[in-house]
């Protein structure tokens, strides 16, 4: 074997058997999971009873956008429309070579973090596919490492950007991966709904799978994922179409959401929720009480819909912060969702990983023999604990090869005139 991972903890619904494991792994595939493997890499990694975890996935970002906070100025009133506006001024001064290396940066930001795979949304309403090309070779350049997954994304409307479909188009004839679409920024509700049956069928002819930024607003009656399931289900799209954001959710009428629950469940659409940007460009019309604007995601869950978590956006027009850990996502979710107990809490781990996957579509994902040999050594027992410490990443592998390593959190304390040293986990006895 290559490597060999030792004394490995797995994620409860991974683990076949309770104990650490050893993970073998040899080129890009795992070989063997079990109990004291009786084998020798000229590599080994001793775990020491951490966790070892498939890598983070992010179902949800905007790569052509990251790290360009400040440019071409600030986003003073912190909010969605003047994020958008301000991405506008942008557009004509943006060029490729600053889109690559920003995104370049970015991505090393990612695998340090151990996030190994990406859904990016590519804006394709500038008539030059400036970003589309860009995020391109992106992903041709990262491909040996990381799996980018890019989104025709039309940010200023299918029907309201006169070009707009027509870019689209080109985009996935480019390479593009996944038909996006914004139907609550055509003009009317109308448009909106037009706009996600023409996507759809477009998805549908092309055998491709669907991501929008569906009702992203305050509005109760924002109601695009209802005409999205409904269309996933005419055009026999089960299982590869799912609603971005769907904050509008949040403040829907419980009767009503009784109803689209089970609609969006028979299509089989799932569900992505962004904590850290929907907590904060939501609501921001309310005086008080505010609303926490994030979608029912624990609702969601129980009806068995599939939700995954996004980072969506890290230093750009929307939002000023963020580094690419997945775990400061779930650490956010778990909390706005009030997703407090312990099988809640392992679910938002799960968003960021096995679900998050599943509804990318990515094959060979998990830790087990024959998956691909992308995983992370976090320095925490189990997934509530990664996610109390936004646990570091020891070690991160991708296509069998050590990619990253990190120190562990730990201070030394010098009190009452000796030296001891702190790791911030608890030790039960």
């Amino acid at each position: 074997m290559d490597l060999i991972i030792r004394g490995a903890m797995l994620p409860r619904r991974a683990a076949r058997r309770e104990g650490p494991v050893d993970i073998g792994i040899e080129g890009a595939r795992i070989v063997a999971v079990e109990p004291h493997l009786a084998a020798h890499a000229p590599e080994e990694i001793d775990a020491n009873g951490l966790l070892v975890t498939p890598p983070f996935v992010d179902a949800h970002f905007h790569m052509d956008a990251t790290l360009s906070y400040g440019l071409p100025r600030i986003n003073a009133s912190g909010t969605l429309l003047e994020g958008i506006a301000l991405w506008g001024e942008l557009k004509p001064h943006l060029t490729q070579e600053a889109l690559v290396e920003r995104a370049l940066q970015y991505c090393d930001w990612a695998v340090a973090r151990g996030l190994l795979a990406i859904r990016t949304h590519v804006d394709v309403c500038d008539e030059r596919l400036l970003a589309v090309h860009a995020l391109l070779e992106v992903r041709r350049r990262v491909a040996h490492y990381m799996d980018l997954q890019l989104v025709a994304f039309p940010q200023d409307g299918l029907l309201r950007s006169p070009r707009a479909f027509d870019n689209l188009k080109r985009a996935i004839d480019l390479g593009v991966d996944v038909v996006g679409g914004i139907p609550h920024f055509e003009r009317t509700m109308a448009d909106g709904a037009e706009s996600v049956r023409l996507l759809c069928e477009f998805a549908a002819q092309k055998g491709l799978r669907v991501d929008m930024h569906c009702d992203e607003s305050d509005d109760p009656l924002s109601r695009h994922i209802e005409t999205l399931a409904a269309q996933t289900h005419r055009l026999g799209l089960h299982g590869r179409v799912a609603g971005s954001h769907l904050t509008s959710m949040h403040s829907m009428d419980n009767y009503y959401v009784s109803k689209l629950l089970p609609l969006m469940r028979e299509a089989g659409v799932a569900a992505i929720a962004n904590p850290l940007i929907n907590i904060t460009l939501q609501g921001r019309a309310d005086t008080y009480p505010k609303r926490r604007g994030m979608t029912r995601v624990p609702e969601m869950l129980a009806a068995g819909i599939d939700v995954g978590f996004g980072h969506d956006c890290v230093m750009d027009p929307w939002y000023s912060l963020g580094s690419g850990d997945m775990l400061e996502v779930a650490h956010m979710g778990l909390h706005v969702a009030q997703m407090t107990g312990i099988d809640a809490m392992r679910a938002c781990f799960d968003a960021v990983t096995v679900n998050a996957a599943r509804i990318l579509g990515l094959e060979g994902y998990g830790i087990e023999p024959g998956c691909a040999a992308n995983c992370v050594v976090l320095d925490a027992r189990d997934e509530v604990e990664a996610i109390r410490l936004r646990a570091a990443r020891l070690a991160v592998v991708s296509r069998g090869k050590v990619v990253s390593r990190s120190p562990a959190a730990r201070a030394t304390l010098t009190l009452e005139g000796r030296p001891r040293q702190v790791d911030f986990k608890l030790h039960r006895t």
